[in-house]
């Protein structure tokens, strides 16, 4: 199994479940939505809990299917994420340990967060030539604010949730049982509506311009500057001047440029090398 589907009285809990890391391939998103839509279709269920097993909530997309038709096979990452913002039901992620890239995008869309205060979250596409693909450029700042976002996205260093904790990405801290506290808080917000969601936030800062253009300046004065990290603040910018289906499709076009670039795919090659280097010497 890819994805474990299990009730605990009123609260359905959707387990992600691909070792090592629950990654979201094809099986994994497919086992997902379909738990998903058991959930929404199930009178007695009245809100969904989202985690991972193991020692890892998610690391995010399967770098595997890259190039491959798998990569876009329906549900794709975005169908996922639109299962989960569009569900009538409440959902909340329930994060621990490691919630990165794609991971962290799915946790974004669900209606509440609460987490371990040392899980670390972050959108780390930056580091192998991209940027976050499944939404993560538009919610995250909209989340954290304008310059946390844009610092995490564009070094794409993951941070503790603790010091995230007076945002909007997180509802709750919890340093007891995760997965029974995460039912607990789930029951107790089943019949709240509306269903708050992260890409109603509206953006406002007033020294954005100067914000962003402090970060670009930064990025070009690196001599091994490549184009993502500039790409990923040309999106993030999109918050305060587009809507936010106009940012996603942008996000989107510029995902696809980076994904075809020679410097990401340079990147990609070197971090499969070292893996499997890695592995070699285990």
């Amino acid at each position: 199994m890819t994805t474990d589907y299990q009730r605990h009285g009123t609260v359905a809990v959707i387990t992600l479940n691909n070792p090592p890391v629950n990654a979201m391939n094809i099986a994994t998103r497919t086992a997902f939505v379909d738990g998903i839509h058991k959930a929404l279709n199930d009178d007695t269920v009245k809100a969904i809990v989202i985690t991972g097993a193991g020692k890892v909530f998610s690391g995010g997309a399967d770098i595997k299917e890259f190039n491959t038709p798998a990569m876009l096979a329906e549900p794709n990452l975005h169908m996922m994420i639109d299962a989960v913002e569009n569900a009538t039901k409440p959902v909340v992620a329930a994060i621990h340990t490691l919630c990165i890239g794609g991971g962290l995008e799915l946790s974004l869309a669900c209606h509440y967060r609460v987490a371990t205060p040392s899980a670390l979250c972050g959108l780390p596409e930056v580091q192998l030539g991209l940027l976050p693909g499944a939404g993560g450029t538009q919610r995250l700042p909209r989340a954290v604010g304008l310059e946390r976002g844009l610092a995490m996205i564009v070094s794409g260093v993951p941070v503790e949730a603790e010091k995230l904790a007076n945002t909007a990405l997180f509802d709750q801290m919890i340093n007891g049982d995760l997965l029974q506290d995460a039912i607990t808080f789930a029951e107790s917000i089943a019949d709240a509506r509306p269903l708050p969601k992260i890409r109603d936030i509206s953006m406002d800062h007033a020294n954005a311009e100067v914000i962003l253009q402090t970060m670009r300046d930064k990025i070009a004065a690196k001599a091994d500057t490549f184009p993502a990290p500039a790409k990923c603040v040309d999106a993030i910018a999109a918050t305060l001047t587009q809507s936010f289906d106009e940012g996603i499709q942008l996000e989107s076009q510029f995902f696809i440029e980076l994904l075809l670039s020679p410097e990401s795919k340079a990147l990609r090659e070197a971090f499969f090398s070292q893996r499997a280097a890695k592995k070699r010497d285990a």
